[in-house]
């Protein structure tokens, strides 16, 4: 039985593609590189901006940095309504409400942002908690975030982890899962694969949102 789910939110609530590839593209113009195809920048959903500018674009730190401010230049404005809620998920969120199961979302976006968003898309008044990363690097990794937000549900103890899944569409959501000791359920619907997630081992998968709340049922029957 399950009593708590945390869901990531690019990728797993909404279809953030758009702003997010958008975004990139603007930062890496203005660090002098022109990038016309945004479906290759759509690796840079899930992990940490700064660490993604590093790996596929070989920036220094000091770049990165420079490059993760471009974006969020843009992103403030314009970049957060440039999403969309996946069809059928509000619905699911309102269903798990309903079975009284404690719901949160956790995810890797700056928590600034994550709040609008959940508010705007109206999966807010259904969440205990909405947590993020934070703009000082504090919590600038996905298993920091998962670790606050079970702090702020005060489902942080060795009883209640059996009883928590994360739900995320990357290898960064299941590896934060095990890191804090629960079980994740990797979707299919996002920006990650089934390869992706099996190799990071996730614990159940789901291909679709319908999949999903056949699955949520069935480990709550």
């Amino acid at each position: 039985m399950f009593h708590t789910l945390l869901f990531d939110l690019d990728g797993t609530l909404t279809n953030s593609a758009e702003g997010i590839t958008k975004c990139v593209q603007y930062a890496l113009h203005d660090a002098g590189i022109d990038e016309p195809d945004l479906n290759s920048l759509r690796k840079f959903i899930g992990p940490p901006l700064r660490a993604s500018f590093e790996k596929y674009y070989g920036f220094t730190s000091r770049q990165a940095e420079a490059a993760t401010q471009k974006y969020r230049e843009r992103y403030h404005n314009i970049g957060i309504y440039e999403n969309e809620a996946y069809p059928g998920i509000l619905d699911l969120i309102r269903s798990q409400h309903a079975a009284s199961i404690t719901l949160a979302i956790a995810t890797g976006k700056p928590e600034i942002y994550a709040l609008p968003i959940a508010q705007r898309f109206g999966f807010a008044p259904y969440m205990s908690a909405i947590v993020g990363s934070s703009l000082d690097r504090r919590l600038d990794n996905k298993a920091l975030v998962v670790a606050e937000a079970l702090r702020r549900l005060s489902r942080d103890s060795a009883e209640d982890k059996p009883h928590i899944l994360l739900i995320g569409d990357r290898q960064e959501d299941v590896l934060a899962a095990h890191d804090n000791g629960i079980k994740c359920i990797g979707i299919g619907y996002g920006f990650g694969s089934l390869n992706e997630l099996s190799e990071a081992g996730a614990d159940y998968y789901a291909a679709t949102i319908p999949e999903l709340q056949k699955l949520l049922l069935a480990l709550n029957s």
